[in-house]
């Protein structure tokens, strides 16, 4: 089981009674309903655990319960992981942010704009400039995901099975002969961005990426259960995934143990959504981005550089309202910019949700979030497997009941 040390609310400034509606809201509203098969969920405040509750299974068709110690598939929560990675070979200056993508990647010079027609056969303009790193990073590089189901861009992607087959190799050269849907910078859309750094992560270090993030990030951070895939010995604690279905709710379709295709090696390795963690790892990485880049005296990043990522980079300080045109459900839209793998809060009263200017996270397709509140030194980790993640407003919700239980300063 988890060996995650828990203290009393009130020693660093919680509410522990308030904290109680927590598990009383998930487990009447979720779990108990059937919503929810199981979460897993975590409060941390001032470098302590102060809230660690699991309800519900992590198997529900052999009735096993939900552990601490569980392995989820964190799907978009890999983005902020490979972003740390790829700043950390930004800080051995091996690159610059407003460097043209086609520097790097020479097969990319010649992208072209979306203007109409249907795969293969398109009409194209010119982009106004190249695509830059920053610009994938921060979402504005004109790329897309196959399941948006919004453009024949992305139609385009599932003809090619873009990101069902081959490695990043393969994605990358791919890439290099379908449009973008529009000019880098010119908008934000959700997209396979973080692969491509991921890609560059591996041209830039001459690692793979499995092997790069255990030598970087995971092992000096102890993170001994994240990974690309389950090692078989402990298929026993991988929670089962389930998807939402219209009429049946949560219908599994991966389980835990060794039956999944989680356990085999991945040929395609995601740095946008292809990692499974666990709590206890991924708040170790979450105490790390608190700490200002550090955890236990390990240096994984500069501050200089982690605060330039926990920043707004979304032109003229926009927010995703005035820049975004996909359909995500990571974040709400209102008041949240984006940085460099992460977003941001920018206005707490436009997001219309208990939250600080500064505050940053992500979260995953299969409902899982985490986010980092600088200002009052918290972190808040929240895990279920749920495909999508747009199936409820858990989010917003899980923000009224934990900031609720802050005691007056």
């Amino acid at each position: 089981m988890s060996s995650l040390k828990v203290v009393s609310p009130a020693s660093v400034g919680l509410d522990g009674k308030v904290m109680g509606n927590i598990r009383d809201y998930l487990k009447e509203q979720y779990v108990e309903p059937g919503k929810y098969v199981g979460t897993l969920t975590l409060v941390a405040r001032k470098g302590e655990i102060a809230y660690l509750d699991a309800l519900g299974f992590m198997d529900r068709e052999n009735k096993k319960a939900m552990q601490e110690d569980a392995i989820f598939s964190i799907y978009s929560m890999s983005k902020p992981i490979t972003s740390i990675a790829l700043m950390q070979l930004y800080e051995k200056s091996l690159f610059r942010l407003d460097d043209p993508i086609h520097w790097h990647i020479p097969s990319w010079r010649n992208l072209r704009v979306y203007e109409s027609g249907l795969y293969p056969n398109f009409l194209t303009s010119r982009p106004k400039r190249h695509m830059t790193i920053r610009d994938l990073l921060s979402h504005m590089s004109g790329l897309t995901y196959d399941f948006m189901l919004r453009t024949n861009v992305d139609a385009a992607y599932r003809k090619t099975k873009l990101q069902a087959t081959g490695d990043l190799q393969a994605m990358i050269d791919t890439l290099a002969q379908l449009p973008l849907e529009f000019s880098p910078g010119d908008q934000w859309n959700y997209s396979v961005s973080t692969d491509v750094c991921g890609y560059l992560v591996e041209h830039f270090s001459g690692m793979k990426l499995d092997k790069y993030f255990q030598k970087h990030i995971f092992d000096p951070l102890g993170m001994e259960d994240t990974g690309f895939s389950c090692a078989k010995e402990k298929v026993d604690r991988l929670a089962s995934l389930y998807e939402q279905h219209p009429k049946k709710g949560p219908v599994l379709v991966d389980p835990g143990g060794a039956k999944t295709a989680r356990v085999k090696k991945r040929k395609m390795l995601s740095g946008g959504g292809g990692l499974l963690s666990t709590m206890s790892d991924y708040y170790r990485f979450c105490s790390m981005l608190l700490n200002q880049g550090e955890l236990d005296g390990t240096r994984i990043i500069g501050r200089k550089t982690l605060a330039m990522m926990a920043s707004n980079h979304l032109p003229e300080n926009k927010d995703l309202t005035e820049m975004s045109q996909s359909a995500f459900s990571e974040t709400t839209y209102q008041g949240v910019g984006f940085g460099l793998g992460f977003s941001v809060i920018l206005d707490p009263v436009k997001t219309q949700s208990l939250t600080d200017v500064g505050e940053y996270g992500w979260g995953g397709a299969a409902s899982t979030v985490f986010w980092v509140n600088p200002k009052e030194e918290m972190v808040v980790i929240f895990l279920t497997q749920l495909l999508p993640s747009s199936t409820y407003q858990v989010r917003r919700e899980l923000r009224s009941l934990v900031y609720s239980s802050l005691k007056p300063e």
